[in-house]
């Protein structure tokens, strides 16, 4: 009984620990992992590749209609490339007292496929974010509209954002006339 009676106890304090919007999402069948909340207390939330679609929109029909930011980080030679994503929401000046923001991630492993679905469907402002991230980490974003460089040259080798990337040597620039 006392085994029981512990197991309850743990798993309460792990839904307490859960924050709101990843409780909201578990309750809609959005599979989905709470991480700890950043230093200034906004939610973050990682989802898997093949739910993050289905989670950005549960997320923008409880009020999160804008994507603030879209970029990505390397967390270290072997260790995964991630794709985050902060939403807030953008409501009447008047009318709001706290902006709400929440952070979704999606960790991928970099010897593994690195391709998660485009926002750009949801939010057109995904745009040029997600090149930039394919650009800079070789994260693919499928259906999006130009899945092309944005930064570097477009036959540039690598991902020059990567910790585990090798600068090569030489660049040889074509002719601009």
């Amino acid at each position: 009984m006392e085994k029981d009676g512990s197991a309850k106890s743990s798993d309460n304090s792990l839904i307490e620990k859960e924050g709101f919007i990843s409780q909201s999402l578990s309750k809609d069948g959005i599979p989905n992992q709470s991480l700890p909340d950043d230093h200034i207390g906004i939610e973050n939330i990682s989802v898997e590749p093949n739910k993050l679609y289905e989670a950005v929109s549960f997320l923008r029909n409880y009020g999160f209609n804008y994507l603030q930011c879209q970029g990505g980080y390397d967390e270290g030679p072997g260790k995964n490339l991630v794709s985050f994503y902060h939403f807030i929401t953008v409501d009447d000046l008047q009318k709001i007292e706290k902006i709400k923001e929440v952070r979704l991630k999606v960790f991928l492993k970099r010897d593994s496929d690195l391709s998660i679905p485009s926002l750009y469907k949801i939010f057109k402002g995904s745009d040029w974010q997600e090149r930039e991230t394919f650009d800079m980490y070789g994260i693919n974003f499928i259906d999006h509209p130009n899945p092309k460089r944005l930064l570097m040259p477009e036959d540039w080798r690598g991902w020059p954002l990567r910790k585990d990337y090798i600068q090569p040597d030489f660049y040889e620039l074509q002719d601009a006339y």
